[in-house]
């Protein structure tokens, strides 16, 4: 059954316990991403983000690079997503062009 925020606690052994560092505020962090419909790259830099400074014997600094990794992955998946679609572009343009030369 899906479950909102501290409501989603089950009894000792069924379940691991989630993190306090992921349950700050009204909905837990896992929540959160699949309300969003997230993907994981996005996801995982917002469970970095929520929980940056939070999380016992971890800095904040070494939480939001974690986050700043998967956020410049994903950039570079659109991007890259960007480009194979301008080159598709071209290849039709530079066959159309020859068509019509040809006819």
């Amino acid at each position: 059954m899906f479950r909102i925020g501290k409501q989603h606690e089950e009894p000792a052994g069924q379940l691991a316990r989630t993190p306090e560092y992921y349950t700050r505020g009204g909905i837990e962090v896992w929540d959160f991403i699949r309300d969003q419909q997230l993907n994981y790259h996005l996801g995982c830099a917002i469970k970095y983000i929520t929980r940056a400074g939070h999380k016992p014997d971890n800095t904040a600094a070494k939480d939001l690079a974690k986050a700043i990794h998967y956020l410049e992955n994903e950039l570079q998946f659109h991007l890259q997503q960007a480009s194979e679609r301008v080159q598709e572009s071209l290849r039709f343009d530079e066959q159309y062009r020859q068509h019509s030369d040809a006819s």
